[in-house]
């Protein structure tokens, strides 16, 4: 019986000790990698501005809507923009078609959109 006992405590610990090692052999490539990722990327994150921290956007039906929406003015807006800067070769005329379009989004996305604040 202790013969058995003796040869079961045996084969646990070679297999805490083959873990160990395994553990031992990972911890030391993963320190490795660290410090070699370290050594390329520390030059390059000095030289990069800090990201600011990101505040998660609104993901819901109607925000998604609002950003379609605005999406489409915008493109509406860049079209106008370059068909007026085609069109004509006066700067007063480009000037007056985007002083025009300034003024006349807000109100044509309220009217279309129904954006009443």
């Amino acid at each position: 019986m202790s013969k058995e006992r003796a040869r079961r405590r045996a084969e646990r610990e070679a297999e805490q000790a083959r873990q160990a090692a395994l553990r031992a052999e990972r911890q030391a490539r993963t320190a490795r990698r660290r410090r070699l990722l370290g050594k390329v990327t520390a030059p390059a994150v000095a030289l990069l501005p800090r990201r600011p921290v990101r505040i998660a956007g609104q993901r819901g039906v109607i925000a998604r809507r609002r950003r379609t929406q605005n999406g489409v003015v915008a493109v509406l807006f860049l079209i106008v923009q370059v068909i007026a800067w085609l069109i004509w070769s006066s700067w007063a005329a480009r000037l007056g078609v985007l002083l025009l379009s300034l003024l006349l989004v807000p109100v044509l996305v309220t009217v279309v959109f129904d954006r009443r604040s």
